[in-house]
This record gives C-alpha cells, sequence and structure tokens, in this order.
C-alpha cells in the first residue's frame, strides 16, 4: 500500500518532473508509472529547481528585489521603471515575505526527498541520501545567510511544531558535519545505482555524476569554513579548511539549465519579469560599481553581462519653487550628479544649460552603469536612455531565445577560495596561479575567448596579486563579486563577508541622492523575518531576536562581525 501511495504522489509530482528541457527523456508517460518503475529520484528534480529558479513571485521579490539589488549588480529607479532604486531599504512584509515564505517553505520537499531515501524509507538509498544532505547544505546556507538564526536542528523532527532558531555558528558546524557524512557515504561510488535507482537526468545539478557531487560537498564545505573563519567563538573553521584543501574540488561549474517551456508560476526567470509590465515597469538596468570594475580594466565580460546605452537627447525642468520646493532647491545638484556619473562613464554628455532648464545628448554605444540605491526624488533625472540594460541573455524571454543558466556553484569560486585561503596563509597553493584559474573559468562560463582571457591575465592589474596581504584579499573578493552576476545571495554574502567593494559596503549618506531607508544609509547585512513566522512561532522568534539583535536590515550576521 505505501508503493501504490507513492504512484499516486509520482503522479502529482509529473508536472515537477517536467520541469526539465529533458522531460521526453526523463518521464515519457508519467501517468503510467508501474511498482517496478516508482523511485525517490522522481521527487528530486522538483526540489532542485526550486532552490535555484522558483516560481515568479519569490524570484522577483527575493532574488531580484533583495539579493541582485543588495549585490550591487543591479538598480531599480530610471525613469520608466514602476519602482525607485530605494525598494527594498525601506522595509515592506509584501516584498519580504515572499523571500522568507519560500526559502522556510522549501524545507518540506527537501525533507520528503530525504526521509523517502534515509533508513526505513520507502525508497531507502544510501547514495541518493546523501545527495539531499549535500542539498540541504546549499539550503541552509542560502538561508541562514539570508536571515541569520533560523529553524536548524529541531527542523527535521516531526514533532516540533514550532521548531527552535539556532545560532550561526551551530548551523555551519552542522552543515559540514552532514557534508561530511554524504562525502564518506559516496566514496568512490560514482551513480545512485542501477536502472531505476540511478538518478541520471532527473539530477538537473551534476546529471547522476556522484563523484561531481562530492567536489560540490567538498567546495561547498571550503566556503562555509572559510565565511565562518575568524567569526567570534567558531573552532572549526580552520580544521575544516585543511581538510577541504586536502580533497578534490570543483573543477567545472554546476549550472541548472533553464527551463524553457514551463510556466513562469511554476519555476520563473529574470525574463519572466522583464517582459511582465510593459513597457519598462518592471525592468532594471546594470549597476555603476559592476561596470565600473568592466570598463576600468578591460574585461572581456563587458559585453556579456550588458547592452551599451541606447543615448538620446533629454530636457529636464527645474520645478516651481512653490509647488515643489525641495526639488527647485536641489534641481543643479542632481542634474549635476546625472552629468558627473554619464562623464565619468566616457560618455562625453552635451549639455545645454539654461539655468531653469537643462538638455543633456548623450551617443549611443555607451556602457554606463547606474548608481545604486538612488531616491525617488532623482527618479525624474534617472534616464532610460542614459544607462546600460542586462545583456540579452539573461533578459529573454521563456519560449523563444536561450535563457541563462542558474548558477548553483561555480569552478571560478573554487579557485578564488584556494587563492584566498593561500594568501591567508591557511594553504600551500600558489595564490597567483589559483587566481588566475579563478577568473579564466569565470569567464568561460560566459563563453569568453581563450585570446580575451590571456590578454586580460596579461595586463589587468585587478588580475595580479600585487600589494600588501589585505590589498590582494580584496582583488580576490572584487573577482568572486563579479563571477557571481546572476548570483545575487552569493554576490551579497561576498561583500558582507569581506568588505569589497568598498563603495558598496560604505552605504550612503547624502540624503539628497541617495534613498537611506531604514537603516539611515548603512549596508544591509541581513533581510528581516516573515510575517509568518512571527505569528506562528513567536516565542523563538523573539528568542532569535533577543540573543542575534533587533529584526532590522543593519545587524552584522555572527561571520560578518
Amino acid at each position: 500500500m505505501k508503493v501504490l501511495k507513492y504512484i499516486t504522489t509520482l503522479i502529482l509530482v509529473a508536472f515537477f518532473v517536467s520541469c526539465t528541457s529533458d522531460f521526453e527523456e526523463i518521464n515519457t508517460d508519467p501517468t503510467n508509472i508501474s511498482t517496478e518503475e516508482a523511485s525517490a529520484k522522481y521527487f528530486l528534480t522538483g526540489v532542485q529547481f526550486k532552490l535555484y529558479g522558483p516560481d515568479r513571485y519569490p524570484y522577483w521579490r527575493a532574488q531580484l528585489i533583495h539579493a541582485d539589488r543588495f549585490a550591487g549588480h543591479f538598480t531599480f529607479g530610471f525613469n520608466g521603471s514602476w519602482w525607485d532604486d530605494g525598494l527594498a531599504y525601506t522595509y515592506d512584509p509584501a516584498y519580504t515575505d515572499a523571500a522568507w515564505d519560500w526559502l522556510a517553505g522549501f524545507f518540506g520537499g527537501l525533507n520528503n526527498f530525504r526521509n523517502l531515501t534515509g533508513v526505513g524509507g520507502d525508497f531507502e538509498n544510501d547514495k541518493m541520501y546523501a545527495v539531499g544532505q549535500i542539498i540541504s547544505g546549499l539550503y541552509f546556507q542560502m538561508y541562514t545567510d539570508t536571515f541569520g538564526q533560523i529553524p536548524y536542528t529541531q527542523a527535521f523532527d516531526p514533532n516540533v511544531l514550532s521548531p527552535a532558531f539556532d545560532d550561526q555558528v551551530t548551523i555551519y558546524r552542522g552543515i559540514i558535519t552532514e557534508l561530511n557524512e554524504a562525502m564518506a557515504t559516496i566514496g568512490d561510488a560514482t551513480t545512485t545505482g542501477t536502472g531505476i535507482e540511478d538518478l541520471g537526468v532527473n539530477d538537473i545539478y551534476c546529471g547522476g555524476d556522484l563523484q561531481k557531487w562530492k567536489r560540490l560537498a567538498n567546495t561547498l564545505k571550503l566556503r562555509i569554513a572559510m565565511r565562518a573563519y575568524g567569526a567570534p567563538g567558531e573552532n572549526f573553521a580552520q580544521a575544516a579548511i585543511t581538510e577541504a584543501l586536502n580533497a578534490p574540488l570543483l573543477e567545472s561549474d554546476i549550472l541548472m539549465e533553464k527551463d524553457n517551456v514551463i510556466s513562469q508560476w511554476a519555476s520563473a526567470a529574470y525574463g519572466d519579469v522583464w517582459h511582465n509590465f510593459a513597457p519598462s515597469g518592471s525592468r532594471w538596468k546594470v549597476s555603476k560599481p559592476l561596470l565600473d570594475y568592466l570598463k576600468n580594466y578591460d574585461d572581456p565580460r563587458l559585453s556579456k553581462y550588458a547592452k551599451p546605452a541606447v543615448g538620446g537627447t533629454v530636457t529636464w525642468t527645474r520645478p516651481n519653487a512653490g509647488d515643489n520646493p525641495e526639488g527647485n532647491e536641489n534641481f543643479d545638484k542632481r542634474v549635476d550628479f546625472i552629468v558627473q556619473t554619464l562623464t565619468d562613464a566616457g560618455a562625453n554628455p552635451v549639455v545645454e544649460d539654461n539655468g531653469d532648464e537643462v538638455t543633456v545628448t548623450v551617443e549611443g554605444g555607451h556602457y554606463i552603469g547606474q548608481p545604486v540605491r538612488l531616491n525617488g526624488f532623482i527618479y525624474p533625472f534617472v534616464s532610460n536612455e542614459f544607462f546600460s540594460e542586462p545583456a540579452d541573455v539573461i533578459v529573454n524571454a521563456k519560449g523563444g531565445d536561450n535563457i541563462s543558466s542558474e548558477i548553483v556553484f561555480t569552478s571560478a569560486e573554487a579557485y578564488f577560495l584556494q587563492a584566498e585561503a593561500a594568501v591567508k596563509g591557511l594553504g600551500s597553493g600558489n595564490a597567483q596561479s589559483l587566481f588566475e584559474m579563478g577568473i579564466s573559468q569565470a569567464m568561460k562560463m560566459w563563453e569568453v575567448n581563450d585570446g580575451e582571457i590571456a590578454s586580460y591575465l596579461a595586463n589587468a592589474d585587478l588580475a595580479h596579486l600585487t600589494g600588501t596581504p589585505e590589498e590582494q584579499l580584496e582583488k580576490i573578493a572584487i573577482q568572486r563579486w563579479l563571477a557571481s552576476y546572476t548570483d545575487g545571495f552569493e554576490a551579497w554574502a561576498v561583500v558582507r563577508k569581506s568588505g569589497y567593494p568598498a563603495s558598496l559596503a560604505a552605504g550612503v549618506t547624502d540624503a539628497d541622492i541617495y534613498a537611506m531607508g531604514d537603516i539611515n544609509g548603512a549596508y544591509p547585512m541581513r533581510m528581516q523575518y516573515g510575517n509568518a513566522v512571527k505569528s506562528e512561532n513567536p516565542n523563538n522568534y523573539q528568542g532569535a531576536v533577543s540573543a542575534q539583535g533587533p529584526d532590522k536590515q543593519d545587524v552584522a550576521l555572527w561571520w560578518a562581525q
């Protein structure tokens, strides 16, 4: 009866199985599953895509509105966007709840897969269970790095309806323990079994390759240990770093190919948001910090990440002092700010200043990043024509041209982590060689050719670990941040841990130009908890706030203190 129950469930989850471009190969007829064909592998695909490609609501509100923008990669607030770029810096439960509900709710599918494959489960398979443990590591790291303290040690206990929140040192240590268990279980195995027991194409991260899963687990272990290293009270990071450096790490990227057919309401992409609110309401621009690093160092990823601004002529008129005294007073300041931004970008703006009316002309073809975190007052001056959009591959609509894959974990990060460990005296590798490998792998992921990579490595100062150890660590952090483009959660974590790019980590101070938000211009260090947990688990929520600090965006997480 248990098997029959799960066959019925398999029919219901056939929808999730179909969420890959290999649907026909995976399951030709999902409504005709026999007992011999029942397998836990059909419960994996949905878990995987929901972590890196959830439905449009959290994809828009968690990834794009918060993580990608806190990372300093994308900006709203151009004249034509439905939102100014202060969105998310002022708490709004309508947006924050989407992130909390998605991450808190993700646990159910993951827990189901672990229960099915664990000891005594209906599809008991220790190798599949090990895969579930590694996905748990990816999930809990993202979850805790977004909010701080979260339920962890009691999360898997079905008898605990209101789980306690654990501190991050407990969570990080627990993740590493599970990753070690998973790697030991995998050992030398290459698959989870034969026939129906083989994850195969249902595994949209690693294609059923257990040795790649093992490398992923070890590289995640290194990421977590390096992030924890030096945090207050940690006593496990250095040993974990040493262990990780002495075992195989990723040498190729783990990317999740986006399904080009499934509805955005099941698994979204940037393009689903980009094209939804015509003509340009839900669109965004690439940031000034990002494009400045790419342009200033002749980085060949520039055209892979963004498009040149279209250019044009725009006229700004000074508001009437009686109707808008603030706008009238700051008119010249805001005009000067935008004109200086265009000038700094090499756009050579032509300015006709008639006092109360200023006309600016910019020729198309220049890469111009929009400053981050502009407030609503400057919105009329942030002209759509003057700033660069993301490259088409990032925002193409589903169902048409190819769209970029989701980053699960890059081999570039594996090399950058090793280079950082070498600079800090935690590893014996050659920091410069490892650093160059990281840059090379990051560029290859975006299909930069070998000649352009070689030229960059030879000529760009940002590719050479010169200067003091701190200056070297800054370059590694910047390259990790650049390589994390479209992986906002990880890019945001890089800024919080390293303090680089410094222009982002410093926050903002000029309220005439920038959005100060609820945190008086400080850089956001976490997201606030969702309203659901405040009503459903109030005592443990209050316990977390008491231990961690006020439920505000500027409260630094444990590893960022």
